[in-house]
């Protein structure tokens, strides 16, 4: 179709007709029409009505190498050119899954090294609920060590599985029942559920052991696996205290729990380390991830599985009943391994670690003098700003929600993206960002900021 004389009325009209979008008010949206993204590059974006915008987001956290690699293209157009489809189903591999997996294994942890591929992040979680209830019953621990562990606030995607996982409720009005065997606890979110005068260290293990007493609570016998992403990305970017991933490992560990980190969003360079498991100190048991993966250009999703379980399962459990027409999908799995290769060959994990990220972290700090400024938690090129309605002593806005969505509307027609999470405005722009972009960026969330204080009244 031929889209150069069609403008943006005429998407609008035929997107408010056939179109359901995603996490969305389709009446509200409906009402005044959807943003029409047309083209990008690098690390930016633009409309049908031609402005130009800074995509402070990556997209959905994914496009870590920036829009129009060519590199990516064109492993695309050529795995499409010699095999498009063939599944991974029947005893099959290609040389494009298979090359990934052991690219995948290259990066990961050490013992993480064998890889399950799916299309999702939401396909991936889904794929440890399966994989740790399974290795637990096929140890002889069927039917009973079968309750998973997670946080409030934690997003773990939209399916079934991974909306029970995650601690959303919202999400779970929807659609319910959830899964069973869920139990949660609260999350490790210093700045806003902190008692006054406490530690963050203090918080930190305090919450860790919230996770000691729900295990205890449930019977250490009957707990399967704690979920976790190293980042709480859709929760609004919460960085948990230092004290924090170290406790949950040890108590994981004295009461034969197995963990499971989310990397969906840390994965790929995000915090400055391949995967932020590295970051914090975490030895997971099994790792999801997707979104960077393949930069965004592809869906493709995997879980990468320590040697317990993974040889567990192998030996135990016969043919494991899980799998997806995608999984693996040689096209999608090309474009992954190159990105894999971009981001090895132009240091890219280094420079966030190294530069970029202390930059990026360093000029996003200059903000904590606005008034609207509480706190900013961040590490390498992901942060989350908290809007306050007072920093001291500290209040934040009873209709944060509302406070959140109007920042986040100024940031649209000032040209950033910048996403809002309740009351906290969240940051994680593409990995090859440079200095003058995130110059650029903080002095467009500045000038939202004001632009929201204005409306208030402040």
């Amino acid at each position: 179709m031929n889209k150069v004389n069609k403008g943006t009325a005429y998407w609008q009209d035929l997107d408010r007709q056939h179109h359901w979008h995603p996490f969305t008010d389709s009446q509200a949206l409906n009402a005044k029409g959807a943003r029409v993204i047309t083209r990008a590059e690098g690390v930016w974006l633009w409309d049908s009505e031609g402005n130009r915008i800074l995509d402070g987001m990556a997209g959905l956290w994914c496009v870590n190498l920036g829009y129009g690699r060519a590199e990516l293209i064109e492993a695309a157009a050529a795995q499409m050119r010699e095999l498009p489809y063939y599944n991974c189903f029947f005893q099959t591999t290609t040389p494009a899954a298979t090359e990934l997996a052991a690219a995948v294994a290259s990066v990961t942890p050490p013992g993480l090294d064998r890889v399950f591929f799916a299309g999702s992040g939401s396909e991936a979680i889904d794929t440890a609920i399966r994989m740790v209830r399974t290795y637990w019953a096929t140890a002889g621990k069927k039917p009973y060590k079968n309750w998973i562990i997670a946080r409030d606030n934690a997003y773990h995607g939209s399916s079934i599985g991974g909306a029970s996982i995650g601690g959303m409720a919202v999400m779970h009005a929807q659609g319910a029942p959830m899964v069973p065997h869920v139990a949660h606890v609260p999350q490790p979110y210093w700045y806003g559920e902190a008692p006054e005068g406490m530690s963050p260290e203090a918080f930190g293990l305090a919450r860790a052991r919230l996770i000691e007493d729900k295990i205890l609570e449930l019977g250490p016998d009957n707990v399967a696996a704690v979920f976790g992403e190293p980042i709480q990305g859709a929760g609004g970017v919460i960085v948990p205290p230092a004290s924090y991933w170290p406790e949950v490992q040890r108590i994981c560990r004295k009461y034969d729990v197995l963990l499971v980190a989310d990397e969906v969003i840390c994965g790929y360079g995000r915090t400055g380390a391949w995967f932020g498991s590295q970051t914090f100190g975490i030895e997971p048991d099994l790792m999801t991830m997707a979104k960077g993966m393949s930069s965004g250009y592809l869906p493709i999703s995997a879980v990468a599985v320590g040697r317990r379980v993974a040889e567990g399962l192998m030996a135990h459990a016969g043919e494991f009943y899980h799998g997806y027409t995608y999984s693996g999908h040689p096209v999608a799995a090309a474009v992954a391994l190159r990105t894999i290769e971009i981001l090895k060959t132009e240091k890219l994990v280094e420079r966030v670690q190294s530069d970029i990220g202390p930059y990026f972290q360093d000029r996003l700090a200059t903000l904590l003098d606005h008034p609207l400024v509480g706190h900013i938690d961040g590490t390498g090129l992901v942060a989350g700003i908290a809007l306050v309605d007072s920093k001291n002593p500290k209040r934040f806005f009873e209709d944060g929600g509302r406070i959140g969505l109007l920042c986040r509307d100024h940031c649209f027609r000032e040209g950033l993206i910048m996403r809002a999470v309740g009351s906290r405005m969240v940051l994680s722009p593409p990995l090859v960002i440079s200095r003058d972009e995130v110059d650029q960026l903080v002095a467009l969330a500045r000038r939202c900021l004001d632009l929201t204080a204005r409306d208030l009244g402040r």
